[in-house]
């Protein structure tokens, strides 16, 4: 006999899902809404790590710091798998002021070395610093949906705010650096 595996467990065959407490909501709620497009952030990043290891110079960037914001972004969505009121019982990790800072050190690291913007900019450039736009995109996109979130639910998510703020802003400036490392000329945006 097969031993039946793990990934399908048909719990949520009827539409809901459980949270980190056991409890069973609805898919389509706001909080799962949320923690899913935490998730596709996170895979929109892997994904574009990829590309700078295939087709870019994977070992100019900080590719310690990129895992650690990966680690992060799950620590933010098991946070958001949670009641508020439950996460300290469960000792969820917390995105951390640390990574922040460790963010805007790299930042300041790799825009010393370009050419000061001036511009708006397109976001195209190589393989992999093309996709980092796309990153920063899918960023703001769950910046708008914590910071409502947040205000919604009295959740103080200020930290988490500032993390995917900063990241954003991080993922800009590594697509630049990015295309810059692979002399790639920046496609300056001109009225059309």
């Amino acid at each position: 006999m097969t031993k039946k595996s793990h990934i399908y467990t048909k719990s949520g065959d009827d539409g809901t899902t459980g949270l980190v407490s056991g409890a069973r909501v609805l898919k389509s709620i706001d909080q799962i809404d949320l923690y899913g497009e935490v998730d596709e952030l996170n895979s929109h990043l892997g994904h574009a790590i990829s590309l700078l290891k295939k087709f870019d110079d994977y070992s100019k960037v900080n590719s310690l710091l990129l895992e650690r914001i990966q680690s992060a972004l799950f620590d933010l969505g098991s946070n958001l798998a949670c009641e508020k009121e439950n996460r300290a019982k469960f000792q969820l990790p917390q995105v951390s002021e640390q990574i922040i800072h460790d963010m805007e050190t790299e930042i300041d690291q790799m825009d010393s070395k370009l050419v000061p913007l001036k511009n708006f900019i397109l976001p195209s450039g190589t393989l992999a610093g093309s996709y980092f736009h796309v990153v920063r995109t899918v960023c703001r996109r769950v910046e708008r949906k914590l910071v409502g979130f947040s205000h919604a639910h009295q959740d103080n998510l200020t930290v988490e705010i500032k993390f995917i703020n900063r990241l954003s802003d991080f993922v800009f400036v590594l697509s630049r650096f990015v295309n810059s490392q692979n002399n790639q000329v920046e496609q300056i945006w001109k009225k059309s």
